[in-house]
């Protein structure tokens, strides 16, 4: 099961890697989202709870904005607005991202995050790879949660300048749009290089 600390041992690197989807918008431990349940890298396994996506070779975080909303111009003419909702949109991409994340099944440690038994890890961070990434496009058909962590003010919540720097700072519900990929370069017998380029729209 996921935790803190458990969160805090699959970083690699001083912060998070900057997406993990989860099929739960998981809760909030010590100010920090944690997601619930189990993460793995296991193809089709029943109790996939979340995945943790890499950084390895990724591209920018390209955020956009659909303003639903009912305009009209009244009889003198002016425009007239009932603004509805802001859904976010996000697109990500990776170039020669390793095909999986490690060349043996991963045992997470339920207390540290530390992964035992993997082999040889070939993402930089342990994060998903293509092939996980595909696993979990094609076994969730609607919503699931995004975790993302990039430096974004909260103020409304009292945030400071560096409050989420070290963490996800906000869960968006999400689904895919667009989910495509190409097999650039194939391994031997341990993994292929791979292109993946995913569309997510806000639910």
């Amino acid at each position: 099961m996921a935790s803190a600390n458990y969160m805090a041992g699959r970083k690699t690197y001083a912060r998070p890697q900057a997406l993990l989807f989860s099929e739960n918008p998981g809760t909030i431990v010590d100010g920090k989202y944690v997601p619930d349940g189990n993460e793995t890298s296991t193809s089709g396994s029943t109790n996939e709870d979340f995945i943790i996506l890499s950084d390895h070779n990724r591209g920018s975080l390209d955020f956009g904005v659909q303003r639903i909303e009912n305009r009209q111009r009244t009889v003198n003419g002016r425009m007239r607005s009932y603004w509805i909702a802001d859904k976010r949109t996000l697109t990500v991409s990776w170039t020669m991202l390793p095909s999986r994340a490690y060349s043996l099944e991963p045992n997470f440690n339920s207390s540290t995050g530390l992964p035992t038994g993997i082999g040889t890890e070939y993402t930089v961070d342990g994060g998903a790879g293509g092939a996980e990434l595909l696993d979990w496009y094609q076994n969730h058909y609607g919503t699931f949660y995004v975790f993302v962590a990039y430096d974004k003010l909260d103020v409304n919540n009292g945030d400071t300048a560096y409050a989420k720097l070290g963490q996800y700072g906000e869960v968006l519900e999400m689904y895919i749009t667009d989910f495509s990929w190409n097999v650039q370069k194939r391994g031997g017998t341990n993994f292929d290089m791979w292109d993946v380029s995913i569309s997510l729209e806000e639910a």
